[in-house]
């Protein structure tokens, strides 16, 4: 099975005012940067502990100049200035449909927009609202189901969106918050839909506990299985309804690789396990030396955060709640996101943190938008460690499929455009990394 690698969706962080801004944080998770590499043989271990294989990872890989992958672009839609049909407020997701069309949902403006597969505008569809085909503003992302289905979740109206395939809509399934609120989407060519969710104590609800789920969701939107379940994250909480942020505590991460296992980690150590089925079959790890947090960060974030929800329209005591619920774990986590490559390859992104942003991106700093590096570490599909693969700056993929990334790109002025990215490899390297 290939899996579509939907992005971590902050779906709830533009639902009810009082805690819009917090919501959209739920996921932001960090990690320091990795170290060089130099290429060659790869010089790490591989051993067996009960029939789980325990990949042992140097800080090089095994990339050379000659061999190490290249990106480049294909397709780039949005302008600063000019057609609106090609000017973007906050994009929520990207999905291509089987005609190599694409849908980008608009958060800001509430609509998707079609675009052909050369990039260009075809319609918008939808718009602000709870009606039929209309989006509350925690929606997204786009998924896309078999024969071209379509389903957008929105937080807000607590309901799956659905469309046809010539994005027509045909009505909605109710998204029930009662276990817990959906973090993070993705969808699979065979009609699947899976999500993570993290119960949040919101006022009136039974105590929650303290695990999040991994579920299958069915057409209709409905539970159909529990893929996995892990210790829940530490960076967002709700404690009878009042909002408790830890930035850079540590977060479960995972992905679908594109072969079907899942993957997950807990982001304190450097530490990934693979799942086939409900069986651990791998685990990767690769050096990590934890660093404390700097006063430095701690005074940025908090900075941006008052900025960021002064621009959602809080002020007086909702903004004074949520400033004084800030908080910092004491280091940074090992990495940020995961995400499934080529041929069951596993990509792992490195930390930007806002200290080491130049100044003319650190005044246009938003930390909603998470704190992904350019700088991705690559492993194939054994786990061990390739090298580092660098993508564009401003540059925050959303879905990775096959050999094609679609993400978001941010211009100068940090207006956002849609930027589809080709990976090239050499098919017989990542089959030779299985020997």
């Amino acid at each position: 099975m290939r899996a579509r690698l939907s992005s971590y969706t902050d779906v709830i962080g533009r639902g009810p005012v009082a805690i819009a801004a917090g919501f959209c944080l739920m996921v932001v998770v960090a990690c320091t940067p990795g170290g060089g590499e130099e290429g060659g043989e790869w010089a790490g271990t591989i051993r067996d502990s009960a029939g789980v294989s325990i990949v042992s990872n140097p800080e090089s890989g095994t990339w050379t100049d000659a061999d190490r992958w290249v990106i480049s672009e294909e397709m780039r839609i949005g302008t600063t200035a000019g057609d609106p049909d090609y000017q973007f407020g906050q994009i929520g997701g990207i999905a291509e449909l089987s005609d190599g069309s694409l849908l980008v949902l608009d958060v800001q403006a509430q609509h998707l927009r079609h675009f052909s597969a050369a990039g260009e505008y075809l319609r918008t569809i939808g718009g602000a609202g709870s009606g039929p085909g209309e989006f509350g503003l925690g929606a997204g992302p786009v998924l896309v189901g078999p024969g071209d289905s379509i389903y957008v979740p929105d937080a807000t109206n607590q309901r799956i969106n659905k469309f046809t395939p010539d994005v027509e809509p045909v009505g909605s399934s109710k998204l029930d918050f009662a276990s817990g609120i959906p973090l993070a989407w993705l969808d699979t060519p065979d009609g699947r839909l899976v999500s993570q969710i993290r119960p949040l104590g919101l006022p009136g609800q039974p105590a929650a506990d303290s695990s999040d789920l991994i579920l299958e969701r069915g057409s209709d939107g409905g539970v159909i299985d529990t893929l996995a379940s892990f210790p829940s994250g530490r960076t967002f909480l709700l404690r009878d309804g009042v909002p408790d942020f830890t930035f850079f505590a540590p977060e479960p991460i995972w992905a679908l690789a594109t072969t079907g296992p899942l993957v997950y980690g807990y982001n304190d150590t450097y530490r990934l396990q693979v799942f086939e089925g409900q069986k651990l079959v791998r685990v990767i790890e690769k050096s990590f030396e934890p660093q404390p947090v700097s006063q430095a960060d701690q005074d940025l974030m908090k900075e941006a955060m008052v900025r960021t929800w002064q621009e959602f329209g809080l002020g007086g005591p909702q903004l004074e709640v949520l400033t004084n619920a800030i908080g910092f774990a004491e280091t940074y986590p090992a990495y940020a996101l995961v995400r499934g490559g080529p041929e069951g390859s596993l990509l792992v992104q490195h930390l930007q943190l806002p200290s080491e942003l130049p100044p003319e991106e650190l005044e246009n700093f938003n930390p909603t938008l998470g704190f992904g590096s350019p700088i991705w570490d690559v492993f194939g599909p054994d786990g061990r460690f390739l090298g580092e693969l660098e993508m564009p700056k401003r540059y925050q993929p959303l879905r990775i499929e096959g050999n094609r990334i679609y993400g978001i790109w941010r211009d100068d002025l940090d207006v956002q455009h849609v930027l589809v990215m080709r990976i090239d490899w050499d098919a017989q390297q990542l089959e030779g990394a299985t020997g």
